[in-house]
């Protein structure tokens, strides 16, 4: 298999060695100690990595584990730093551990390293993907993306990261659409089917937590097939990466934002590296195979080199002396060092370790008795002991030491791929990632600075249901994620006052929602009230019927001395008379807002009126009745003959009234009642009867009263003329058993104001029924036909009104 040339590999490697050589040349640091280096290529396999590991432990070609040959002792390997990738570096972190072996590694992320038990002696300089997984998901959270496609390596770097990024995505409340697994070696048929699934589906936001190798056969497919409205985020080992950058994936990759890992300045690197040159190192072993691939020439009979390079078609002699400030690669470009910073860190950190241990005082020593290690010949355990107590400023002013889990501090720069003025892609920062900062502000961002991709001016949507807006609630919809939902209305008496609403509120009991559901307005209250027409009907009906028998009082009294009122008992008519006042007035005790009192008061005062007026009728043709027939010789009636007769009727059958009233209020008495239900948006105040068995019974005493008044009425409307009253008594009881007959459908068919004006006007009704029955006859006799209103006329034989 042929690999590429990585230029920037190679920078990393040449600035691993200016590093080193700055140091040498720093008198203060590890004075009259010498640091060198040993270089091996891994090829990204593990075979490679474990072949290279043992073959740096062991200082032979053919590694013997456990077998070493430096020169004099072990020591003189300090540290290894490396591997790039994760799934390299934990066989590797594996291996080194057993030995106590410091390792530091510049770009693996991988979360597995950060077992201590497994990698007792791996250390890195970049952070774990724990932090840059968490920082994606609040990076997606922050711009409201909650349907997301992930693509992911299929190694460990991609399968720990997605496993963290996603559990963040879910906790925050997002979803994800598709998770796809890029293959180190992606065939154009996965890379087509990739391709495909990423175009169909409706997340516009995609993240990739992939190295660059691995995404440019699923970029080159997306660019033939130019779907070019998503997002991508990236993660940090791809957020600046060269080859992606390139002009043919400007389209599809514009607008991209993504995690980078934080960058520094390294004075006279960059003179360092337009420095190299195959003349004047020729013992480098990749400097050839570098000049070739950025000058695109051959060197003459260099087939070895060749066939470790890509074949140029152009066939140009090397001469070595080709300038490199000409060139513009990722090896010349010092714009942005971010992987370099790490290396450059991770070169300080064994330097300093070194240099701590090197000026350790005797007796003073952090191990046993306080020795300390001598540098000639020192374990690499005891190295590590100052490797996790170190702590250096670097030369942006940055502190570099490492936490128990051996990572650093996890700082990121976001960065927006933008268009610039030249076609080219841009990194611009545009934000900042610091995992150690109090939660809820690792993230800063300047938004306003952010360039979308093509087609998106404002911050692009990525969601599987539209958002629900108030008023609504969501609903899930059956076998989908949580993200993919109905948006259903609040019911009736709920509402919603913010967007995406898992559930409705429901208002209080005195609230009721508005036209739109997203608030709780006061209800308005509602009841018999004086100031609404049906209440100024039946309080003017009320001071109308109570005038009737105050009128008919007056014409009694006025002509108390007439047959007709002589002959009908005046003290028992001028009792009903005022029963049927009280009656009218007690009918205005249920208009008006109800109270604690009137709602206590109103019915058994209706009841015990009502009982009194009607035993006042009852005893009107009781007297009749026994009046007649105490006439009969012999009659033993003559003696319960007069005005006790009709007193102990009215007595007991108030009394008895009273008695069911005053119980009722004892055990269950009515009280005010703030009905919600009957209509909407309103509170209906009214008066709840208690115990409906009382207000029922009370109501069925007062029928029972009637029908013993009707049915005496009707038996005695066959006596003598001149005594037949019971006629009049028996049409005002047909009235009000017809009256209150119908209020009882009428009454429970009703609710709210309305059952109480339907209960006025049975009471006014009834009332106006006995006074019109009873007495207007005997008023149109005094009034109207005085010539009737005789002795004699009264004794004769016609008693008919003409």
């Amino acid at each position: 298999m042929i690999y590429s040339f990585s230029f920037e590999a190679y920078h990393w490697v040449q600035s691993m060695v200016f590093v080193i050589k700055v140091i040498n040349e720093n008198p203060a640091l590890l004075p009259n100690l010498t640091l060198g280096f040993r270089i091996y290529d891994t090829c990204q396999t593990v075979a490679r990595t474990l072949h290279g590991t043992l073959w740096m432990l062991t200082g032979e070609d053919v590694p013997v584990p456990n077998y070493h040959c430096h020169g004099h002792t072990v020591s003189s390997l300090a540290a290894i730093i490396g591997d790039s990738s994760s799934s390299c570096t934990v066989p590797m972190a594996q291996l080194l551990g057993l030995y106590r072996h410091p390792q530091i590694s510049y770009f693996a992320t991988s979360p597995l390293l950060n077992d201590r038990q497994q990698y007792p002696s791996f250390y890195r300089t970049i952070p774990s993907d724990e932090f840059q997984a968490r920082g994606l998901a609040q990076l997606v959270n922050y711009f409201g993306w909650t349907w997301v496609g992930i693509l992911a390596e299929d190694d460990e770097y991609g399968k720990e990261g997605t496993r963290i990024l996603k559990a963040e995505i879910i906790k925050a409340g997002g979803c994800i659409a598709f998770e796809e697994t890029v293959p180190f070696l992606c065939s154009e048929k996965k890379a087509k089917q990739i391709a495909d699934i990423i175009e169909r589906s409706s997340a516009t936001t995609i993240v990739a937590f992939c190295f660059d190798s691995y995404m440019i056969p699923v970029m080159d497919e997306i660019s033939r097939k130019k779907i070019i409205r998503k997002v991508w985020v990236a993660s940090e080992s791809w957020s600046s990466s060269s080859s992606l950058s390139h002009p043919k994936y400007i389209q599809p990759l514009s607008g991209t934002i993504g995690f980078a890992v934080r960058t520094c300045h390294i004075l006279g690197l960059e003179k360092f590296l337009l420095r190299i040159s195959p003349l004047l190192y020729p013992e480098d072993i990749f400097v050839k195979i570098f000049w070739k691939e950025a000058f695109g020439c051959v060197w003459p009979s260099s087939d070895t080199n060749q066939s470790a390079g890509t074949v140029d078609t152009v066939v140009k002699p090397c001469t070595g002396t080709e300038r490199l400030e000409m060139v513009n690669n990722a090896y010349t470009d010092v714009s942005a060092l971010r992987i370099t910073c790490n290396i450059y860190n991770a070169i300080y950190t064994v330097a300093n370790a070194l240099h701590d241990l090197s000026v350790c005082n005797p007796g003073e020593g952090p191990f046993h008795n306080g020795t300390c290690a001598s540098i000639d010949s020192y374990e690499p355990w005891q190295l590590i002991h100052y490797i996790n107590h170190l702590r250096f400023v670097n030369s942006d002013g940055e502190e570099v030491y490492f936490d128990r889990n051996g990572n650093s501090q996890a700082l990121y720069d976001i960065l927006n791929w933008q268009i610039s003025p030249d076609g080219t892609i841009q990194f611009v920062q545009v934000g900042r990632f610091n995992g150690s900062a109090p939660q809820g502000q690792e993230l800063v961002f300047n938004a306003s600075s952010i360039v979308w991709s093509v087609g998106h001016r404002q911050v692009p949507h990525s969601f599987c249901s539209e958002s629900c807006q108030t008023g609504y609630r969501k609903a899930s919809q059956s076998g989908q994620p949580l993200c993919c939902f109905d948006c259903l209305p609040c019911s009736q008496g709920e509402i919603a006052n913010q967007t995406d609403s898992v559930n409705c509120i429901r208002c209080p009991d005195d609230h009721w929602p508005n036209f739109r559901q997203d608030r709780c307005l006061p209800r308005t209250t509602e009841f018999l009230s004086y100031e609404e027409s049906l209440g100024t009907a039946l309080a003017v009906m009320s001071v109308i019927c109570f005038l009737f028998p105050v009128i008919v009082i007056g014409v009694f009294v006025k002509y108390r001395g007439t047959p007709v009122v002589k002959a009908n008992n005046r003290e028992l008519s001028y009792m009903v008379l005022f029963a049927l006042m009280l009656c009218s007035l007690c009918s205005l005790i249920f208009i008006g807002q109800p109270t604690t009192l009137t709602c206590m008061f109103r019915q058994p005062t209706f009841g015990v009126v009502f009982s009194f007026s009607i035993s006042c009728v009852l005893a009107k043709t009781v007297t009749v009745v026994m009046a007649f027939n105490a006439t009969k010789p012999n009659s033993s009636l003559k003696q319960f003959m007069g005005p006790k007769l009709p007193a102990a009727i009215n007595l007991t059958c108030s009394l008895t009234q009273l008695i069911i009233c005053i119980i009722w209020l004892v055990t269950s008495p009515p009280f005010v009642e703030y009905n919600t239900k009957i209509q909407v948006g309103k509170i209906i105040i009214q008066c709840n009867e208690g115990s409906p068995y009382a207000f029922w019974g009370m109501l069925g005493y007062n029928g029972l009263l009637a029908a013993m008044s009707f049915t005496v009425a009707f038996l005695a409307r066959k006596l003598p003329d001149s005594f037949n009253e019971a006629k009049f008594i028996t049409f005002s009881m047909i009235v009000f058993l017809s009256v209150w007959l119908s209020f009882i459908p009428a009454y429970l068919s009703t609710s709210g104001k309305y059952m109480a004006g339907v209960e006025v006007f049975a009471i006014l009704s009834s009332s106006a029924g006995l006074l019109v029955c009873i007495f207007f006859p005997k008023c149109y006799i005094i009034l109207l036909r005085p010539e009737m209103n005789s002795k004699d006329y009264l004794m004769g034989k016609k008693i008919c009104i003409q």
